[in-house]
């Protein structure tokens, strides 16, 4: 049996913005910040940062009166720029009187992130709540209602860890915290199209840390709506961990159809870049099928026989070439993300893997003849060979994307 990615759920189509999610748009890529949204011009940076990366929407915390005054600057500055990504305002505890204090922050914010956990205990919960949801009304803004376990509203789990205890057949407390996180997001729905939200202007989220747990009450929650959903499983860590936990819990619910929008969260790395999870993104959704962002490159991963690290440079510096003249490609050759590029290291998968890119090249391995020959189309094209391969391929690549993006509008 073929594995196919099964059809995307109908989800009404949500409007943030110029972006667009649900409804069969494309998979759509976020970030956050990790900068004090007090400090305009730090921040403000790391955003262009993260756009540029290729995150299609991004959200800043706003905790306090600092950060909701600095709110409109940062995305006047960004508009000023010409950068249209949609900022999202993301609000713990005190986003009822922030938003209502500050209009311009309310006004300038494309959307508001509220934590139905987080907004008050009580009585107080439903009221922050609607007040919150109030202003994004007023202001024409869509919402999303982020569950998280980790702050999961402890009332509304202990009412129903209580009805479970009396039960003649109790569940496991885990399906019951499945139950919450699930209860959580949909009652918070129903409450905010009450107070006036339309159901295309809500995005729901019910993130936890641990894979099988999220995809679970995804699983779970598909079955009872057809809200927009965001994808992401929080506290996935850092580094590897963090992109490979993100990766696998995202796909196995990608495959199935489920998710609008998507990010991979991880913990900051010292001068690390930000715009590393955005681009594990990318990579991921590319490597499903689902959306194409760059030519992507087969490489060699190397063993016994590629005694020369050649191979590895030479996938390094396509890599690079891919990156630095992206921006002027996709404007000359439309469809040039994606393209296929094999760089191999020797003959044991090179010859195939090669022609089975669009253009490929195949170095030589231990004991092999000093040459490299290059397919393009499934047919081998030349030979190269001496000191300057990496020179001569790269011309090869620019001139095989001139003369096949050329025929391609010629038709």
């Amino acid at each position: 049996m073929i594995m196919k990615i099964q059809p995307r759920r109908k989800t009404p189509g949500v409007a943030i913005g110029p972006v667009l999610l649900g409804g069969g748009h494309p998979v759509v890529i976020q970030s956050m910040t990790d900068t004090p949204t007090a400090n305009v011009e730090k921040t403000l940076r790391q955003v262009i940062e993260l756009i540029e990366a290729g995150s299609e929407m991004v959200r800043l915390t706003v905790n306090d009166d600092d950060a909701a005054r600095a709110v409109p600057g940062i995305v006047k500055a960004l508009r000023g720029q010409g950068y249209t990504a949609p900022i999202i305002g993301d609000f713990h505890f005190n986003g009822h009187t922030l938003l209502a204090k500050h209009p311009d922050c309310a006004r300038f914010l494309d959307k508001y992130r509220i934590n139905p956990g987080n907004v008050g205990r009580g009585q107080r919960h439903d009221e922050n709540f609607t007040r919150i949801v109030k202003i994004a009304v007023e202001h024409n803004k869509p919402v999303r209602i982020g569950v998280n376990w980790g702050s999961l509203d402890q009332e509304m789990l202990t009412a129903l860890m209580d009805q479970n205890a009396k039960l003649k057949n109790p569940r496991d407390a885990k399906e019951v915290a499945y139950k919450a996180m699930i209860q959580s997001a949909l009652s918070s729905a129903e409450l905010a199209q009450k107070c006036g939200l339309k159901k295309d202007q809500i995005v729901i989220s019910v993130k936890m840390s641990v894979l099988q747990d999220m995809v679970t009450v995804y699983s779970l929650l598909v079955k009872e709506c057809d809200y927009a959903l965001h994808l992401g499983l929080t506290e996935a860590g850092s580094d590897v961990q963090g992109i490979a936990s993100s990766a696998a819990a995202l796909a196995i619910l990608l495959q199935q159809g489920i998710g609008d929008t998507i990010r991979i969260s991880l913990t900051p790395q010292p001068n690390v870049s930000r715009t590393k999870e955005v681009e594990a993104c990318k990579h991921l959704l590319q490597s499903m099928g689902l959306r194409y962002f760059a030519p992507s490159v087969t490489s060699c991963p190397g063993c016994g026989r590629t005694t020369s690290d050649y191979f590895q440079y030479l996938a390094r510096d396509i890599n690079e070439h891919i990156q630095r003249n992206m921006p002027g490609w996709k404007k000359r050759y439309p469809g040039v993300e994606r393209l296929k590029i094999a760089v191999m290291g020797c003959v044991v998968n090179g010859p195939g893997e090669s022609r089975h890119a669009d253009i490929g090249i195949s170095l030589p391995g231990a004991s092999e003849k000093p040459i490299a020959p290059v397919y393009a189309d499934g047919k081998q094209l030349t030979i190269l060979k001496g000191g300057h391969i990496k020179e001569e391929f790269i011309h090869l690549l620019e001139d095989y994307l001139r003369k096949k993006f050329v025929a391609k509008n010629l038709r």
